[in-house]
């Protein structure tokens, strides 16, 4: 019996069904395309002109044999054909987010070639097709394009990608027809279409949720057997709502067609939760048991759960008192206050008769700097600003705001609360960001967020921080957690076992007021910055304990402090220099940080908790794992960003995108700016990290480590000897090992710096002979002449201030290095050994044993741990003084001899012995 493969796709076929079925064809040789029994009108009417030009068979007249593969495409379900038993496999290529499973055996696209954030199914397809360079037929590259512009709304939908404009263009290259996608794509309603669309516009519905303007229409037409999307997209044109259900009663069962222009209304979820399928802007469902106002009501029920509410000013405005101006300010001092704080525009204020506050114009950078240019910095900014009282309120939809701006050409907008008190301000730049924004951020609720925030706080923190959003809110205020908390949150690389976490707050307000009153009801103690705005909560001690029974109750223990700061934006002077401080807006506040990533804030009130703000595309780039500044300048401000954009890049995997790679490349040489601490505290974060030779190989790569001293490089087998470490530490079997207690990234310096000490010593250390360890000590703290110092440790000491520890671990391992070649020698005998690695010290013997390879050097290390190093004389100096021998400077050289001559086995251990040789 022959076998076949099939290609299926849904009942109600649209062109983006149809062209998937050619697709899958073509990509497929000897597959069979199987029309559904029903297609849409468009559809029908392309197939009765063009169906001799297509493969498609119906489904009465399948070949006999058996159905080996049936491939499933724009859809998950599909009706037999002739052929198909139990032994048949599936392959299903799909575009539309099904959280479902597939059944057990069954395959998918997705496996290999990840998420299909595809507007179009076709496009899946087509992408196959462009990389197998396949050669087209017009009528198939027509065909092709149809359902990528119908699906994608001619490319216009919210749901388009790039992915799906590369395909369509390639189609057009291929010879698609534009005027036969037109037509088919803009098909007039029939008449049955007509009457029906009159019978929805009579029953439509207009309801309010969640402040979205929704419309359901109803209607009764069992006879009815046309495509109902065609009317939704009427009906949307029409009343313009935020979303749109058609529910049709076909006699048999109920259709539901859905439509949306907001991700806030998903009907994509409502048409699921119906049994049904589709995405967040438009999906249907079929319902085979209930009557209209059944369905009408579970479609309203389930939109008061899932409609978000829209976007508000408050969500994308600067809060905070904006910078303004007065009618009698010059326009030179408003031109240099614009180029200080970075502003395209000042609202201008007066005095009302009442004595309160009113907005009388406007004067932009634009109109600045041409007044500027004119010579007219002595005129006052009454005469050149724009007149009038032009605001918004913050609840206001952002809408309005749209309709404010072209209206007034206004680019910076007062914001005021209900009162009328100036609070912020608004721009083009925050509606422009508000563009292709993922995932609804930005003052969309995130369910996603908030049981993140349950699942990854311990308990007692999380409800710290939910105390911190009452408190706050009480206030008038808004609080937030920000920065790496939040970044480390969405990365889910949280983990509450591990025992309390840093959160960093922000504050919109007086943050030193908010932690007082903390304090007040919770115990503590307050550490307060008045000149910063900054204000620490210890909560760990004695004197002033915890007395809050709600946290006392709680699992878990509480975080030694919490920090909380006003929010503020900062200005640059000059590059390299620190910045200037002022109060700021929470927009403000994340503007002045690294990289986007770590822009992210989580609001913590109750009114919002858990929502997400993404003012600066950080949750695009957390998601496609891309370190980028926030301008230009980033770098110049502040160098020792060049550090942690590394250090980000290895931690997280990600990369840096290309521009702010040639930014971070140019800024090195500012390096030589920057003080020895502040760059000392950036290497050291980095050799904390879990594996630091990959940011510091990435960091040599880049120049920034021969930028810091030329000779800071990492030596050959680096890596290798960073794992090593890691290793050793962990074994507690290591001899070596088992006496190192130093800081791990002390350990990773060891290994970094070894390479550019020099391989001798001055003469004064060189020639010095120690008897014991603690002789060591008293020569390394005598040092030598600063001149006789080697100049690469002594540059490399100083260019980064370092401390004392970390300089005598360089100095122990220089002088181990100096007697690297002697300790190989294999007749150095024991006491000779032991003359050298005495005063080196556990730490760097642990270290020259991983850095050193050589079989006699680590013969002799583990020598001297196990039995060398403890070998004592029976003899003291008061044994000495017993014997006769006045005390001085001898006894030390007279133990020393004796210690040598028992390492070396040139008399016994008895003290009689011992006795005789000192005799002698």
């Amino acid at each position: 019996m022959p076998t076949y493969t099939v290609v299926l796709t849904h009942e109600h076929a649209d062109f983006d069904a149809l062209a998937s079925l050619l697709g899958a064809s073509l990509l497929f040789p000897g597959a069979i395309p199987v029309l559904p029994r029903q297609v849409n009108r468009n559809v029908k009417a392309f197939l009765a002109l063009y169906k001799s030009h297509f493969p498609f068979i119906e489904p009465q007249h399948m070949p006999r044999g058996h159905v080996d593969l049936a491939i499933l495409v724009d859809t998950r379900t599909f009706n037999a054909v002739k052929g198909m038993d139990a032994q048949t496999q599936f392959l299903v290529i799909d575009h539309h987010s099904v959280d479902e499973p597939l059944p057990p055996g069954w395959r998918t696209w997705e496996d290999a070639l990840g998420p299909h954030q595809v507007g179009a199914n076709t496009t899946l397809l087509v992408e196959r097709l462009m990389a197998q360079d396949a050669d087209l037929t017009p009528i198939q590259a027509t065909l092709l394009a149809l359902g990528i512009y119908e699906d994608t709304g001619g490319l216009l939908y919210k749901s388009t990608t790039h992915r799906d404009l590369r395909s369509a263009a390639w189609l057009l290259e291929e010879g698609a027809n534009v005027e036969v996608i037109h037509r088919f794509t803009h098909y007039p309603m029939s008449e049955a279409q007509q009457r029906l669309s009159q019978q929805l516009v009579d029953n439509a519905e207009h309801l309010q949720i969640a402040g979205q303007s929704i419309v359901i229409a109803t209607a009764h037409a069992p006879d009815f057997e046309d495509e109902l999307s065609a009317l939704a997209h009427k009906l949307r044109e029409l009343f313009d709502p935020d979303g749109v259900f058609v529910i049709v009663d076909l006699g048999d069962r109920i259709q539901v067609v859905a439509r949306s222009s907001t991700d806030a209304v998903d009907v994509g979820a409502i048409a699921e939760a119906l049994g049904g399928g589709g995405h967040a802007r438009a999906a249907a469902a079929l319902i085979r048991e209930g009557d209209l106002q059944s369905v009408r009501d579970r479609i309203v029920a389930l939109a008061r759960r899932t409609v978000r509410p829209p976007i508000t000013v408050s969500q994308i405005m600067s809060r905070g008192r904006p910078q303004t101006l007065t009618p009698d300010v010059t326009v030179g001092e408003a031109a240099r206050l614009m180029r200080r704080y970075g502003y395209e525009g000042f609202p201008v204020v007066q005095p009302g008769e009442n004595g309160k506050e009113e907005i009388v114009g406007l004067l932009s950078r634009r109109e600045a700097d041409r007044a500027m240019d004119h010579g007219l910095d002595r005129r006052t900014v009454g005469m050149l600003m724009r007149t009038g009282a032009v605001s918004i309120r913050e609840d206001a939809p952002i809408e309005e705001l749209h309709r404010l701006m072209i209206e007034s050409g206004w680019g910076q907008i007062p914001v005021v609360n209900e009162r009328g008190e100036l609070v912020g301000i608004v721009t083009r730049t925050d509606l422009i960001k508000l563009w292709g924004k993922e995932g609804a951020v930005m003052g969309g609720t995130q369910p996603e967020t908030t049981q993140l925030l349950a699942e990854s706080l311990p308990p007692v923190q999380y409800r710290v921080l939910r105390m911190a959003g009452e408190a706050a809110s009480e206030m008038g205020y808004m609080v937030y957690a920000v920065g790496g908390f939040v970044r480390d949150l969405l990365l889910e690389r949280i983990d509450r076992q591990t025992g309390p976490l840093d959160v960093d707050i922000v504050v919109e307000g007086d943050a030193i007021r908010l932690v007082d009153r903390l304090r007040s009801r919770c115990g503590g103690r307050v550490v307060a910055h008045r000149r910063f705005g900054t204000a620490k909560w210890l909560l760990h001690e004695a004197e002033h304990p915890i007395t809050c029974e709600a946290l006392l109750q709680e699992e878990g223990s509480l975080p030694p402090h919490l920090d909380f700061v006003t929010a503020r934006t900062e200005f640059y002077t000059a590059p390299t220099v620190l910045p200037t401080v002022e109060q700021g807006s929470i927009k403000l506040d994340l503007h002045r940080r690294d990289f986007t990533i770590n822009t992210l804030a989580i609001v913590l009130t109750p009114d919002r908790w858990g929502e997400l703000l993404d003012f600066y595309g950080g949750l695009a780039d957390l998601r496609r794992g891309v370190i980028r500044v926030l301008h230009s300048l980033s770098f110049v401000d502040d160098p020792t960003r060049i550090l942690r954009a590394v250090r980000y890049e290895q931690r997280f995997d990600f990369h840096i995108e290309p521009r702010t790679l040639e930014l971070l490349v140019d800024a090195v040489p500012l390096l030589d700016r920057v003080t020895p601490a502040r760059i000392r505290h950036e290497l050291d974060r980095i050799l904390q990290e879990e594996a630091p030779e990959k940011a510091l190989l990435r960091l040599d790569e880049l120049g920034v480590l021969a930028r810091i001293h030329p000779r800071l490089r990492p030596g050959p087998g680096f890596s290798a000897h960073c794992a090593r470490l890691r290793r050793r530490l962990a074994d507690p079997a290591d001899p070596l090992a088992a006496d190192v207690d130093e800081a791990i990234e002390r350990l990773y310096w060891g290994l970094l710096v070894y390479p550019a000490l020099p391989d001798w010593l001055p003469p004064q250390r060189a020639t010095r002979r120690w008897a014991s360890p603690a002789d060591a000590e008293d020569e390394e703290s005598e040092s030598v002449a600063e001149e006789e110092r080697e100049d690469v440790e002594e540059e490399l000491a100083e260019r980064l201030r370092l401390r004392g520890e970390t300089r005598r671990l360089m100095d122990r391992l220089r002088h181990l290095k100096a007697h690297r070649d002697e300790l190989a020698q294999p007749e150095l005998p024991p006491s000779r050994v032991v003359e050298i690695l005495d005063p080196a010290g556990a730490t760097a013997l642990f270290l020259f044993s991983i850095l050193e390879d050589a079989a006699p050097i680590q013969e002799r290390l583990q020598a001297y741990v196990t039995r060398w190093r403890d070998v004592r004389t029976a003899l003291n100096g008061k044994d000495l003084q017993r014997m006769g021998l006045r005390p001085g400077p001898v006894f030390g050289r007279i133990l020393g001899q004796l210690r040598a001559a028992l390492l070396d086995g040139r008399i016994p251990p008895d003290e009689a012995a011992q006795r005789q040789f000192v005799a002698e």
